[in-house]
């Protein structure tokens, strides 16, 4: 896998050698880096759980981990040092000080680095650099 986009990813089950364990339902981001921390999963229990992006596997039909144990509980410690993907989608992105359009989706590297970030500008989607690029959300993040 070279790069995906944030709505791929959040399409996939978290799976423990093929055993479905629940659902990323949002991505965790160090925005002023630009880069993926890791997913908020909705397991099989209805608990959420956070599981960081560097233990676990994008492939093709599933987020693989190698363990159960890389899905910790504190889910609320992490949403509050981190960025919501879900909170950023549709607030407005400023580029070089310009507005640039609303935020659709962000592109990502294998190593978590945000290569691109999906706005929507005059009807139709491009995208942008996320150097020098920042996301008014457009709304408030449940964590």
């Amino acid at each position: 896998m070279g790069s995906r986009t944030t709505s791929e990813l959040l399409q996939l089950p978290v799976q423990l050698h093929g055993i479905r364990l629940g659902r990323a339902v949002d991505v965790l981001l160090d925005a002023g880096g630009w880069r993926v921390l890791g997913f908020v999963v909705l397991c099989g229990d209805e608990a959420e759980r956070f599981l960081p992006f560097a233990a676990a596997e994008a492939g093709d039909g599933e987020i693989a981990v190698v363990s159960a144990l890389m899905l910790l509980d504190d889910v609320a410690f992490y949403s509050s040092r981190s960025e919501s993907l879900r909170a950023l989608l549709g607030g407005e992105v400023e580029s070089g000080g310009r507005p640039a359009g609303r935020l659709r989706d962000l592109v990502v590297r294998r190593d978590g680095t945000v290569l691109d970030l999906v706005v929507e500008r005059d009807d139709r989607e491009c995208r942008l650099q996320p150097r020098g690029a920042s996301v008014l959300p457009q709304r408030v993040s449940a964590a």
